[in-house]
């Protein structure tokens, strides 16, 4: 067995992490803002501690060695578990807090999350924000591993033991089609073009799947993708119609004049999206986040729908 010096700190891991991510030193540095020269010593000195090489730097870029990959698993635990620490001494005085981790749905992106940083970031002055941004699937997989502290997502189904829920916003899903295609019977109007389907590798295009089967529709569909931008600009070329929600739809909202929103014309669907946090880790910031994000989604997101699309007063609403 290889003979160990040093010791293995808080540091040096954070360092191994980066430049694991960004496969070069110098880019790690950039991250951290360290210089290369310090970021190769912390290096050096981890793999010392633990008497074993780490990385391959011969390779470009540089990439992990068998040592490398295990030291990975475990320093992601060490860092997650750090920043739970922090998390939760923070609760004693949340001004002191130094990092939150925030997860949110794409869907809120343009309107609502930069605001809302920029509240918090007003009173927690000394906390720095890491932002992650994507389905609501992996959101809940990074909140369960503790690699988020709060999360803003769409319910999934029954929540954990250990989670604390906030519903935020209930929307229903609605029919976009190419403007001027529907006319009349609106579900026989649709039926006559492709359906250009969400994802069924996000959750939200299996909730999709799973009501049309239940309504006994087999609707015709070539296209299955996972950006509302693209999904909207091929409604709005005519290539067909699409199922999405109010939220996905104003996303995409350089499209809105060549597209027109129905209700669904067979029986409804829904879904609510909620903040989710480890119980009693941050003491009251959750629910306090939660009543700053429905005043938020009150102005930038149900009252500009509702006024654009008069039919979705009632079922577009704050939980």
């Amino acid at each position: 067995m290889a003979e160990t010096s040093g010791r293995i700190t808080l540091w040096g891991i954070e360092v191994f992490m980066a430049t694991a991510e960004e496969g070069s030193l110098t880019a790690a540095a950039r991250r951290l803002g360290a210089s290369p020269s310090a970021v190769s010593q912390q290096i050096t000195g981890l793999e010392a501690a633990v008497g074993a090489e780490l990385l391959n730097r011969r390779e470009r870029p540089l990439t992990l060695t068998p040592a490398g990959e295990v030291m990975r698993r475990r320093a992601q635990v060490i860092l997650n578990e750090a920043a739970q620490a922090r998390a939760e001494l923070a609760t004693l005085d949340l001004s002191a807090l130094t990092q939150l981790r925030l997860g949110m749905i794409e869907d809120f992106d343009a309107e609502v999350t930069p605001r809302l940083l920029q509240q918090m970031a007003g009173e927690l002055r000394r906390t720095q924000f890491l932002l992650e941004t994507g389905p609501s699937h992996r959101l809940f997989d990074l909140l369960d591993t503790r690699a988020l502290d709060m999360i803003v997502a769409a319910d999934m189904g029954a929540a954990a033991e250990w989670m604390e829920v906030h519903p935020l916003l209930v929307e229903p899903f609605v029919a976009a089609a190419p403007r001027g295609a529907v006319s009349g019977d609106v579900l026989a109007a649709l039926r006559r073009l492709p359906l250009i389907q969400y994802t069924q590798r996000h959750h939200m295009g299996r909730l999709i799947a799973d009501h049309l089967a239940r309504q006994n529709l087999t609707l015709s569909h070539r296209f299955e993708l996972d950006s509302y931008h693209a999904i909207m600009a091929m409604v709005a070329g005519g290539a067909g119609w699409t199922i999405l929600t109010p939220l996905g739809v104003m996303h995409a909202r350089r499209f809105l004049g060549e597209v027109e929103v129905h209700p669904l014309p067979f029986a409804p669907l829904t879904r609510t999206i909620s903040l989710n946090a480890r119980r009693g880790v941050l003491g009251e910031m959750p629910g306090d986040v939660a009543e700053r994000l429905r005043g938020l989604l009150d102005a930038w997101i149900v009252a500009p729908a509702v006024e654009r699309y008069p039919f979705l007063a009632g079922s577009l609403r704050l939980s």
